[in-house]
């Protein structure tokens, strides 16, 4: 059983939210997400505090450091989604970013570094294969 930080678009957009929850909960099955709240912010405890901001990076830096594998849908840009592949990197943790190939053009800075794997797709239905052969 894996630890599995899920990295995808909050503040940069929500329209792939449902896409991220069936994501989290086919993962779900076998291992641990620990970002599981990305898929329904209804779950995120950290909001409502004082210095959400400050709450937020220390919990999400928390959990890049603790998980065992990184699991990113960039269809929709993010800026924080940015920072934690590159946060993720710094701390040699495996990466593997997705994204819908037919309305996306992945950032040069996510495609050009070979640190990442990189899994393009066209419909949802590949992404399932992929997730099962990176977590076995």
């Amino acid at each position: 059983m894996k630890k599995i930080y899920f990295a995808g678009s909050i503040k940069g957009g929500r329209g792939d939210a449902a896409l991220y929850k069936r994501m989290i909960d086919y993962l779900q099955q076998e291992h641990i997400v620990l970002t599981e709240h990305i898929g329904d912010l209804s779950k995120s405890k950290l909001e409502d505090l004082p210095n959400k901001e400050v709450a937020v990076y220390e919990q999400d830096t928390a959990w890049l450091r603790e998980a065992d594998i990184v699991i990113a849908e960039c269809s929709t840009p993010s800026l924080g989604v940015g920072y934690e592949m590159a946060y993720a990197e710094r701390f040699n943790k495996d990466v593997h970013i997705f994204y819908d190939a037919s309305r996306t053009v992945l950032s040069f800075m996510l495609s050009g570094d070979s640190y990442f794997h990189i899994h393009p797709y066209h419909r949802e239905e590949e992404i399932y294969p992929v997730l099962d052969a990176i977590l076995k």
